[in-house]
């Protein structure tokens, strides 16, 4: 059965695009639509009634009724009546109500009843943004077990699914699991109806192994299983497009290098959203690709030439404005920094005939393992969880009795020519924000500190600051605008201000910046919150995937169908941060269903 034309519009109404969303939009309550012989006080009842007098006024309307199923008149109070009410209720009219029964002085009413149509048994109530009867109608005309399987549901789910719609008897149980099943299934199958696919632009077989002998130091088996697979990737006929996403330190330049390596022939291009990072990626690929492979630099400030000598381009979105001869692999950095338009135009920018080149997009940013197992639906998803060097960095939640005991740790920290990274919320002062800002704090630092640099995210020179500060600061006050950039080797204290403001994987980055090196590092989350289990949670790993996952518990997921990015709850009922299992059930299901999927 296909949706009616005239019914569309209620569909689009509710967000619903098919019979399963429909379905998934389950009852807020249920009522009792028996008829019963005698009344219950202090419950909804349905009554079968004729109307022998009313009396209608612009607060209420008095009606005295005569109920068939008691024998007996009672009468009926509605309290701010619709205009249209006094039409209703004519003397002489035999209707159904469904009301609360009350005593009022031993005498039986009915509280704000409300005509409906005798359907008996147990009727779903629905809180949506059409009319209470037109939602019923619509659910009745369009919610089967048919139509379910119609759409590609398992059929214990889609009966589990009718039961919540079409009770039996009270009570209802919640059928949770067919529920977070029904909603992955629909979320999946959309998901990849939406994963487009370009014949490749140049396919090619290519080795890595003989790079990898040259390198002074082994690659993680997470680095190596990475490159594998995007090496199988180029040999396939179809543009890949790839989504390599690494814990802060896991080594995704070197993957990114190795990508470089395996195109020389054919020409990679890679695209990063700051010069500061595209400046220390070029001087990576510089100091570790063999020197025939041709590289250069493109940014706002680099000289126009013609690109068409190069075999692996680096740049920020200055790209975007030059003439870029055919490339085989298109690579962003920090995906996440760039707008989708931006990172799909430099794919567009390189297509022909159809064919596009290899994508590959690189995160810092961890992602849960749930949320990679559906991100697999519309890219293929590699996630590099270990690191190159285990990360000796202490964290502490700390308030401001602690100061002093701070102060003392930066003081020995800057003698022992470390740097130290203070992240502030704001640049002014705001009443709004119980903490200092970066303009009222720093005469304090300038005064008790030598060599304190000061920069922000609408600070033009940030850049430079952030060179001029690895090379010869030893304090430095910012935003988060630190959270991904320069490689500061010194740097071994983090203190984030009025921490319980960011998200955890905000705090991870930051975190991320110290101990590059393998130097003993710190981080300090300075809050005026007294106690955060948020953030004491956070003080205990230092895993990003684990990060990720406690940010869902906290935060929730953000919608990757839709495009939306929020803290609320993406899906209704699985719960991204426990439902690995059910996930699993629902890929499997899908595999052996629609093995084209």
């Amino acid at each position: 059965m296909n949706i009616e034309e005239k019914d569309l519009p209620k569909f689009s109404k509710l967000g619903s695009r098919n019979f399963i969303e429909l379905a998934l939009l389950i009852p807020h309550s249920y009522e009792d639509r028996n008829l019963y012989p005698q009344p219950s006080i202090g419950t909804k009842q349905l009554i079968d009634a004729e109307v022998l007098n009313f009396s209608y006024s612009t607060k209420f309307i008095k009606l005295r009724l005569f109920v068939f199923n008691f024998n007996l008149e009672i009468d009926a109070i509605i309290f701010q009546p619709k205009p249209y009410y006094s039409r209703q209720f004519v003397k002489g009219i035999r209707v159904f109500l469904f009301g609360k029964m009350e005593l009022n002085f031993s005498n039986l009413q009915m509280l704000q009843p409300k005509i409906v149509t005798n359907s008996g048994g147990i009727v779903a109530v629905y809180k949506s943004k059409l009319r209470a009867d037109v939602m019923q109608n619509l659910v009745k005309k369009y919610v089967s077990v048919e139509n379910l399987m119609t759409d590609g549901l398992r059929e214990d789910v889609c009966r589990s699914l009718i039961a919540l719609h079409f009770p039996s008897a009270l009570p209802v149980y919640e059928a949770l699991e067919a529920l977070k099943f029904a909603e992955l299934y629909n979320h999946l199958t959309l998901l990849a109806s939406k994963k487009e696919s370009y014949p490749a632009l140049k396919s090619f077989k290519a080795d890595y192994d003989t790079w990898v002998k040259t390198l002074p130091f082994e690659l993680t088996k997470d680095q190596l299983r990475a490159i594998k697979k995007i090496q199988k990737d180029f040999s396939k006929e179809i543009a890949v497009k790839r989504m390599v996403v690494g814990d802060v330190g896991s080594g995704k330049t070197m993957v990114i290098l190795a990508c470089a390596y395996m195109a020389r022939e054919l020409g990679s291009i890679l695209m990063a959203p700051t010069t500061v990072l595209a400046n220390q990626l070029f001087e990576e690929a510089q100091k570790f690709l063999p020197k025939e492979i041709k590289i250069t630099l493109v940014t706002n400030k680099s000289k126009k030439e013609d690109l068409s000598d190069y075999d692996f381009i680096i740049g920020t979105h200055a790209l975007l404005f030059r003439d870029i001869k055919e490339m085989a692999v298109v690579m962003i950095d920090e995906q996440h920094r760039f707008g989708t338009a931006q990172r799909n135009k430099l794919s567009k920018m390189l297509e022909k005939n159809r064919k596009r080149p290899h994508f590959l997009q690189f995160s810092a940013t961890p992602i849960p393992r749930t949320q990679a197992m559906i991100n697999s639906y519309l890219l293929e998803v590699s996630l590099i969880q270990e690191t190159p060097f285990k990360k000796d960095i202490d964290s502490f939640v700390i308030h401001k009795p602690d100061f002093p005991d701070l102060l003392e740790h930066i003081k020995s920290e800057v003698a022992l020519e470390h740097q130290v990274l203070i992240v502030y919320p704001l640049v002014e002062e705001s009443e709004f924000v119980n903490y200092q800002s970066i303009e009222e704090a720093r005469g304090f630092w300038e005064k008790n500190f030598d060599n304190v640099y000061v920069t922000h995210g609408k600070d033009k020179e940030k850049e430079q600051v952030l060179y001029d500060f690895r090379e010869k600061g030893d304090i430095l006050l910012a935003t988060t605008v630190v959270e991904v950039g320069i490689s500061l080797p010194k740097l071994t204290t983090v203190v984030i201000v009025g921490a319980e403001r960011l998200g955890l994987s905000t705090l991870h980055q930051l975190r991320g910046r110290v101990s590059r090196t393998g130097l003993k590092g710190y981080c300090y989350l300075y809050t005026n919150v007294e106690s955060s289990k948020r953030l004491e949670a956070f003080t205990k790993t230092m895993s990003g995937f684990e990060i990720a996952k406690l940010d869902l518990q906290y935060r929730k997921s953000g919608d990757v169908l839709s495009g939306n990015e929020q803290s609320g709850q993406s899906f209704r009922f699985v719960d991204m941060a426990e439902d690995e299992e059910i996930i699993v059930e629902v890929q499997s299901f899908i595999k052996e269903s629609t093995p084209q999927i």
